[in-house]
């Protein structure tokens, strides 16, 4: 079977079973199995495959069809320019938390941070810390994870993307046991509801892990906690940045009532995806 023959029957078993841009996803499927990219694809659409890449490719699109992401069959998904690895510990990178990055590094440039000192709360693959990194050369990064798991991965990333140096990890609850204060204190944490368990997509419900998904009854337990924890680490003046869900806009912004200067960040579709606010100085 050829290359072209091979996406084309894959990515109509993938349709069959519901599984969105399936064309695409065989191709992806394609160029894993091949270690190729899609230029190579386009450019050899009638070559003949081996009996042995015609079993490997065969192996990734049966994993894809029984709802495994793409990412953790792949083991890579592409977050602010950067290629990251990922497993099942850790949360698939999402476009959407590019806007936690961005409003992170708006503050800093805002407030004329020489220096600043920021920290990731449940840092899970490490996307948010290291693009950051890339971005801040002189600031100082930290990041948290309750998962060992998932700070394995974080540490994988940040080495491999040339900023093991750059980052401090802590396997830690929250901000429990780690030093000092901070200028900025960003997190996304888990914020969907166990109420809307069966809304969630089939990828993210069955394969992602719970804990960086899920978070008690209504999606607030994190920000419960984390508010006040974050209130008693941030320097007068500094700032907390949460990613949020669409539906706990209002909820997350009542807990922030002690708070100043409290905003919602919404991406081009006009969904709130982060929430900014600053702590009262003193």
């Amino acid at each position: 079977m050829n290359i072209k023959d091979a996406i084309g029957e894959a990515a109509e078993k993938l349709s069959r079973e519901g599984i969105g841009s399936s064309k695409m996803a065989a191709e992806s499927l394609m160029m894993f199995a091949l270690g190729c990219d899609r230029a190579y694809l386009y450019a050899h659409p009638e070559w003949g495959l081996s009996a042995e890449e015609e079993r490997q490719f065969a192996a990734v699109v049966r994993e894809r069809l029984t709802g495994k992401p793409l990412q953790y069959i792949t083991g890579r998904q592409e977050f602010w320019g950067l290629e990251f690895v990922v497993s099942p510990a850790v949360l698939i990178p999402r476009p959407e938390t590019e806007h936690l990055v961005e409003s992170a590094l708006e503050i800093v440039r805002a407030e004329r941070l020489a220096r600043p000192r920021i920290i990731d709360v449940g840092t899970g693959s490490g996307c948010v810390i290291v693009a950051l990194a890339s971005e801040l050369r002189d600031a100082e990064l930290q990041a948290t994870d309750i998962s060992a798991a998932a700070l394995e991965v974080a540490r994988e990333n940040a080495k491999r993307l040339g900023f093991g140096e750059r980052v401090r990890f802590h396997e830690c609850d929250l901000l429990a046991g780690v030093d000092g204060e901070f200028d900025v204190v960003v997190s996304n944490p888990p914020y969907v509801g166990l109420c809307e368990r069966d809304k969630v997509q089939r990828e993210v419900r069955e394969h992602e892990p719970e804990t960086a998904v899920f978070a008690g009854e209504q999606g607030l337990d994190i920000y419960r906690r984390l508010i006040p924890q974050a209130w008693e680490r941030l320097k007068p003046g500094g700032w907390l940045l949460m990613e949020i869900g669409f539906s706990i806009e209002q909820q997350v912004r009542e807990l922030l009532v002690n708070w100043s200067d409290v905003r919602t960040v919404a991406d081009l579709q006009g969904i709130a995806r982060v929430v900014v606010a600053k702590v009262v100085s003193s």
